[in-house]
């Protein structure tokens, strides 16, 4: 299958190409960055420069790759899109207007959308679902929940079949900086390196968190699922949600010489308390039978594994 990933050489979309190439797929990663650390190596895989912003680029970038299948994972991150406001409306709202309008004139079949659980916002509880109101406060929730709905807008006006995961916190190797939520990943990956890390949240703080190969695995079987079967175009996942006091806890049994402390960032902190602490996943679970297979155990410890055995990774 020939198959395209917007923002293939970030953190998701890496992952995501590796295992499309891995089953034998022909990926096309399209990136301002043209290159990445998990995809050296990688047969089946090639990487163009594209600015998703930028309509002409979009719509050449998918005319020459003629894709089956679209997932969309490009985006300015959570912290990065407070510093850059319209630099992130660009990125994510312009850009998926632009995957979606390109995707409509080459009659491309199917767009796979990467969300957020950002999209909700302060004030909704500690558990949410299918139903909870949308109410972000951040530029990156309010882009991403704009996403959810253009793709609504697509699959009735103009028959794009259009599917969302709503993701949380996505943790593993190769996440690297950037993002309120890279602290659940950099608790991991610092330690591993035999570097200490100063987490910038407060300890009780709880995020949902999903594991990168379990985000993968959400993606694929959404992309798959038979569209008979599914109630909505957005579904949320989620995998654990542990404290960050927890998720420190775990990190020293898997890594006992690990130096963590806490130095909570009041600006970190006001993005994160904006999060709900558990997603329901059950609708997923119904429609198309999603089930996060990593625990936080199991993550944690595949995590420092992959570390291990791929050092020249973020």
């Amino acid at each position: 299958m020939r198959v395209v990933v917007t923002g293939g050489t970030g953190f998701v979309g890496a992952h995501l190409a590796r295992t499309l190439a891995g089953r034998g797929d022909s990926v096309t990663c399209l990136d301002i960055a043209r290159s990445s650390a998990l995809l050296e190596s990688v047969p089946g895989v090639t990487t163009v420069r594209c600015d998703v912003g930028a309509w002409a680029e979009v719509v050449h970038a998918l005319r020459e790759a003629r894709p089956e299948i679209v997932f969309h994972s490009a985006g300015i991150l959570s912290a990065f899109a407070e510093e850059r406001p319209q630099a992130a409306y660009r990125a994510n709202a312009t850009g998926t207007y632009n995957v979606l309008e390109a995707a409509s004139l080459l009659d491309i079949p199917r767009v796979v959308f990467t969300s957020t659980i950002a999209t909700y916002g302060p004030g909704i509880g500690s558990v949410v679902d299918e139903t909870t109101r949308q109410r972000p406060t951040t530029m990156y929730g309010v882009t991403k929940a704009f996403g959810e709905q253009l793709g609504e807008y697509f699959s009735t006006r103009f028959d794009v079949d259009f599917r969302a995961i709503r993701l949380p916190s996505v943790i593993g190797p190769g996440r690297g900086p950037g993002g309120a939520s890279a602290y659940s990943s950099l608790i991991v990956s610092e330690p591993a390196r035999r570097r200490p890390y100063r987490v910038p949240v407060q300890d009780s703080a709880t995020t949902p968190l999903l594991y990168v190969k379990d985000a993968v695995s959400a993606l694929l079987d959404i992309a798959a699922a038979d569209p008979a079967r599914l109630g909505r175009r957005t579904y949320g996942v989620s995998g654990f949600s542990p404290t960050a006091r927890e998720l420190a806890d775990t990190v020293r049994r898997a890594i006992p010489d690990a130096e963590i402390d806490f130095a909570p960032e009041q600006s970190i902190g006001a993005i994160v308390d904006t999060w709900p602490d558990r997603v329901d996943d059950s609708e997923a679970a119904r429609d198309w039978g999603w089930s996060a297979a990593y625990p936080l155990d199991a993550a944690v410890d595949d995590f420092v594994a992959e570390l291990r055995a791929h050092p020249d990774w973020p």
